[in-house]
């Protein structure tokens, strides 16, 4: 992966010595952005000071106040009807970035409908001159593909970029790393995952995503329905999706981090959009040849009781984390979960 080094570089990426809490933005603020940001507000070593939806942002650079926020989108439908604070505007990303100069990094929990939406993001950032840390949780290999053609751009910018940071790709993929290691060999990586979630309008992109990836579907048609036919199909489907050979950037990951070759890689699972509990443990089973011969399987489990949130929106400040430590020592570029180890943000 590319990588531009500047600065000082005697610092340690392990240090969780700073001076302030790191300012950090959300970007998007459906289902995935609010349970982002109420992780955030728990944090000392993280301040949320900005946040942005399709029609307005809110930036405060005393922090930002959940309950606040959270009211003015629920009933209002955008943060920028926060008062004070918040702005109506339909280029909400480009002017929270111009006024945000001081925000230490985002997580983009944003849809990737369409497939370029997060590489265009990208773009804005380094149009801007604005410096420093972006995670995503982005899912597809093609969308990751197009963030690789960028990442001399984002060096050049100065930007540390850490994508796929979230449970799958991410945590799952940053297990499979490591569970690589007793191996000479590689064999297959098979991460299987099971969601539970209430009411699939608390997550209307994320379960559009997924829907993309049932047969005869595809981003754009999958964008393109209405609340009405994710309903009808969801009714169809006793409100489960059985999901199998995603297109997941869990694949293109292992590659680059020289794991294994992306063939080797499968992703599936189910979503239950009417039931909390998950109708399947989610995990990853890395089997490989040992030096002595023996082949062998590593199973890691995440517990049943961490939701999608939690397994997705940890990581990302993880990695946001041990991306803010790279970016101060001079390190820009773009990286991945298998390659850079996330840090536990207190």
């Amino acid at each position: 992966m590319s990588a531009q080094v500047r600065g000082n570089t005697n610092s340690s990426v392990g240090s969780s010595k700073y001076i302030a809490p790191m300012r950090v933005g959300v970007l998007g603020f459906g289902g995935l952005g609010q349970a982002a940001a109420r992780m955030l507000v728990a944090k000392q070593e993280m301040l949320w000071v900005a946040a942005a939806d399709l029609k307005g942002y809110a930036y405060s650079g005393e922090g930002l106040n959940l309950d606040t926020c959270l009211a003015a989108y629920q009933s209002q439908g955008s943060l920028g009807y926060l008062e004070p604070g918040g702005i109506l505007t339909s280029r909400s990303i480009q002017e929270l970035i111009a006024q945000a100069s001081s925000v230490d990094g985002y997580f983009l929990a944003l849809p990737n409908l369409p497939n370029t939406f997060i590489a265009s993001v990208a773009q804005m950032f380094i149009k801007s001159g604005w410096r420093g840390v972006l995670v995503d949780a982005i899912k597809r290999t093609s969308a990751v593909e197009q963030l690789l053609v960028l990442k001399e751009e984002l060096a050049e910018a100065g930007i540390t970029y850490l994508t796929g940071c979230g449970a799958t790709p991410g945590l799952l993929t940053a297990g499979a790393a490591i569970a690589a290691q007793s191996y000479a060999e590689v064999h297959q990586v098979k991460i299987t995952f099971g969601v539970g979630i209430a009411n699939w309008e608390a997550y209307r992109a994320t379960i559009r995503e997924d829907i993309a990836h049932l047969p005869g579907y595809s981003v754009e048609r999958a964008r393109a329905m209405t609340d009405a036919e994710v309903e009808a199909l969801l009714d169809q489907t006793n409100g489960v999706l059985t999901l199998e050979n995603m297109e997941h950037a869990d694949d293109v990951m292992l590659e680059l981090a020289g794991i294994c070759s992306r063939d080797c890689v499968t992703v599936g699972g189910v979503v239950d959009t009417r039931n909390p509990k998950k109708p399947l443990s989610t995990n990853v089973q890395v089997t490989g040849r040992t030096f002595e011969g023996k082949i062998s399987t590593h199973t890691f489990t995440l517990g049943d009781e961490t939701s999608m949130a939690a397994n997705v929106c940890g990581p990302a400040f993880g990695y946001l984390k041990a991306g803010v430590a790279l970016q101060r020592r001079g390190i820009y570029g773009l990286f991945t979960a298998a390659e850079i180890m996330p840090q536990f943000v207190k």
